[in-house]
């Protein structure tokens, strides 16, 4: 086939609206029948109206006797009556229904006296009294549910007491999820190197079981047209929707926009946004056809923007509204101009402001979308915005959740993550949304407001301690208290079996060694400046001084994935990889908090976890750690 190139770079909604205005005339929701006991969340097809009233008898309100009225007129306290029993007076349990004859309740603590005689009253009693009447709930041909009403469990109770065994619902649509690459493989297979496990199909099958809509997902087809074309033609034969997940681009096994083309009609390909840029809007066989971008934050982003919508359509329904929350940006986003740009942030509320932290903006980085609480979106025509501007967040977690979080911005540990799972696993909502951007970085979101603590691990070289000089440095008059979390080892982290034989920072210096860095102003860049300079080399000396990474997990990584021949970090990453490593020394971790944030009781909770056997316990199985100092306080 020919390769294209894209057809248009429009923004994004009036590529939605374009196909919507094209195919949504043709693509109408349709509906079915069913249980109503199986009825719970789908969407009402027409309006639904009672069959019976309900009660549909006259019943007893109260535990009592039935009376009729009349029979109590003229009764007062001087003048008391009794009313005999079977003929005047019934006895009646709550819900029984009003004996023929009978238009009254009295209730058994209204009644004076009880006798053979019959029943002793006081006071005259008003027809109806504590009598249900017929359709006093519901009202034979009354409205109880209106059209495109999602049903509740309440909402089955009311259809089925006003006589209701079935409703009219809108049918699910059907999608058909089509994963497609020469490289994509089942998660069951084992990968290769080159092979990418297929997530895709369950997100996105998953997205559209949230939305109301039934996902059916079809083998992985390779990027051969004539296989590719034949599910294509399948998919639109016996589904509402068609998703094909990558092939969206303009590489030369990206076929998605010429078999829409070729079988259907192709509306838009290639929208102004980042991530998805590749995006494809079409029809097949009258049914919306879309090629989403493989890159599984694309995937996501895309899904959202263009697929939801139509599920929801075909639904009567529209899209929800963005629940949106103003938040101070932590740092400077640059973007390009000519694509909304969606970018993932960790937010959090620290004293009286919403702060957001940006997270990894790759299109490939499915973590940020795990971490993420929330969604920047930066305009086409604008370039980013400044750190500390207040703008808009499209919120990815509950905000409850979010007010019980506490902010952590500093250096990376892997113990942050055990202590927030600790803090959840206590009943927490929130536990902790940490951003590692090193201790340097972490002292100044202090000084900023924009935390309520930071994790910290600089060296001072002059007097060998770790963390004070710091604080007093940068945070002058600032009444912050360090509370020790660890000590953990740093160590050179080499390759299995380590090949090049690196036994000290000396090896480093060798030719062809490719060493992997840290970022400026983490505790262990400092520390390597700290060693190099000791030991009397520069920079220039070691290759790959200059890059960086931002976690000590991703240190390991570079070297696990032969990447590089070596990185400094901690020994818990080294492990945790299966790698080996070079011991280099022990150092303290601590955390940075202000004394404001401590009488907090989501911080009192942080602490108490921290001081708990059963973290401690937890820390040192990763190894590399010792929690002698844990949950101490320096100062």
């Amino acid at each position: 086939m020919e390769r294209q190139i894209y057809l248009e770079n429009r923004a994004w909604q009036e590529g939605l609206a374009l196909m919507m205005e094209k195919l949504a005339g043709r693509c109408i929701p349709k509906n079915e029948v069913i249980d109503v006991r199986s009825s719970l969340h789908r969407i009402t097809g027409s309006i639904v109206r009672a069959k019976r009233s309900s009660p549909h008898f006259a019943a007893s309100a109260m535990d009592g006797y039935a009376i009729r009225a009349k029979d109590t007129h003229g009764i007062s306290e001087r003048e008391p009556r009794w009313l005999e029993l079977g003929n005047q007076a019934v006895q009646v349990d709550t819900g029984d229904p009003l004996p023929e004859g009978m238009d009254a309740v009295v209730m058994l603590e209204d009644v004076l006296e009880l006798s053979e005689r019959g029943i002793l009253l006081q006071a005259p009693v008003v027809p109806w009294n504590h009598v249900r009447p017929v359709g006093e709930d519901i009202v034979e041909g009354e409205v109880l549910l209106p059209i495109h009403h999602r049903i509740r469990p309440q909402d089955q109770g009311a259809l089925l007491a006003a006589g209701l065994l079935q409703v009219e619902v809108r049918q699910k649509p059907r999608v058909g999820i089509l994963p497609t690459g020469d490289e994509i493989r089942s998660p069951e297979e084992s990968l290769l190197v080159g092979d990418i496990v297929d997530s895709n199909s369950t997100v996105l099958a998953s997205l559209v079981e949230e939305w109301g809509g039934v996902a059916t997902v079809w083998p992985i087809t390779p990027d051969q047209p004539e296989r590719l074309e034949k599910a294509i033609l399948e998919i639109s034969e016996s589904q509402d929707i068609l998703v094909i997940i990558a092939g969206s681009s303009q590489g030369r096994d990206d076929y998605t926009s010429q078999l829409i083309q070729k079988h259907g009609t192709l509306y838009l390909h290639g929208v102004a946004i980042k991530p998805g840029k590749p995006v494809v809007l079409g029809e097949v066989n009258e049914k919306p056809a879309f090629g989403i971008p493989g890159y599984p934050v694309s995937t996501y982003l895309t899904a959202h923007l263009f697929l939801e919508p139509w599920v929801k359509h075909l639904q009567g329904l529209g899209q929800d509204s963005a629940n949106l929350l103003e938040a101070v940006i932590s740092k400077k986003v640059f973007s390009s101009l000519g694509s909304e740009e969606f970018v993932r942030v960790k937010v959090g509320k620290v004293g009286e402001r919403w702060v957001a932290a940006p997270l990894s903006r790759g299109a490939g980085v499915t973590m940020s979308l795990v971490r993420a609480d929330g969604m920047l979106r930066v305009p086409r025509l604008q370039e980013g915005f400044h750190e500390g501007e207040t703008v808009p967040i499209e919120l990815l977690r509950p905000v409850a959740e979010l007010e019980e979080t506490l902010v952590c911005i500093g250096s990376h540990d892997l113990t942050l993550d055990v202590l927030s799972s600790h803090m959840k696993a206590k009943g927490g909502q929130g536990g902790i949304a940490s951003a590692h951007v090193g201790s340097l970085a972490g002292i100044l979101s202090l000084r900023k407001g924009e935390a309520h603590f930071a994790g910290i691990h600089l060296l001072d070289p002059e007097t060998g301690e770790y963390n004070k000089s710091y604080l007093q440095r940068f945070l002058p008059g600032r009444d912050i208290a360090l509370m020790n979390l660890v000590y953990r080892t740093q160590v050179l982290i080499v390759p299995k079996g380590n090949p090049y034989n690196i036994q000290t920072l000396e090896d480093l210096v060798r030719p062809g060694i490719r060493f992997i860095n840290r970022q400026g102003g983490s505790g262990t860049r400092v520390l390597f400046d700290y060693l190099l300079q000791k030991q009397g080399f520069t920079k220039e000396q070691i290759l790959g001084y200059e890059r960086e990474e931002f976690t000590h997990l991703a240190v390991a990584v570079a070297v696990a994935s032969g990447a590089a021949d070596v990185g400094l970090g901690i020994q818990s990453a080294a492990e945790a990889l299966g790698l080996d490593y070079v011991l280099v020394g022990e150092e303290r971790y601590d955390l940075a908090i202000p004394r404001e944030f401590l009488e907090e009781p989501r911080m009192k909770a942080m602490i108490e976890v921290i001081q708990s056997k059963a973290f401690q316990e937890d820390v040192l199985a990763l190894g590399g750690y010792d929690v002698r100092d844990t949950g101490v306080f320096y100062g």
